[in-house]
């Protein structure tokens, strides 16, 4: 089966709509910017209920407790095969004040060199224009759907 995680895509309506998205830590993505930011997400097991764990995750990537009115969105599957379910909720944060959990990484690899990095180095709100170029690919359709279903509200 699979591997799972499960995620929060935040929006906000100013003048326009606004989707927060977040950008991996560690030396990996360092340099890496389109295609490589995401919603805040993580695995979970089968014995965990997949929303809890969208919830658990974003206050770990974040620092910020989210409730409100979840709304479920279509799956996807990632490139490697990972399957994401994801809701979609309104809210607002500063971004700036993102602080993630941490994790261990012998690098350079084979070092002995062992850093501590941040899972999230940055957060930041960005149009849905803007978001569909900054996330990654498989993940983009977590912003259609919920372009169209706000359209399909108004």
């Amino acid at each position: 089966m699979a591997r799972q995680s499960a995620g929060i895509l935040l929006y906000r309506i100013s003048k326009e709509t606004e989707v927060l998205l977040i950008h991996p830590g560690g030396p990996f993505f360092i340099k890496k910017d389109l295609g490589s930011w995401s919603i805040p997400k993580g695995e979970y097991t089968m014995d965990e209920e997949p929303l809890a764990a969208a919830r658990r995750e974003f206050q770990e990537e974040t620092g910020f407790e989210i409730n409100g009115n979840f709304i479920p969105l279509q799956p996807v599957r990632q490139k490697g095969g990972k399957v994401i379910q994801a809701w979609a909720v309104e809210g607002n944060l500063d971004a700036d004040a993102v602080v993630s959990n941490t994790f261990v990484l012998n690098w350079p690899p084979g070092s002995r060199n062992f850093k501590t990095y941040p899972e999230v180095d940055r957060a930041e709100w960005f149009g849905l224009d803007a978001a569909q170029a900054k996330i990654n690919e498989r993940q983009a359709a977590f912003i259609d759907e919920l372009e169209s279903l706000l359209l399909n509200n108004r």
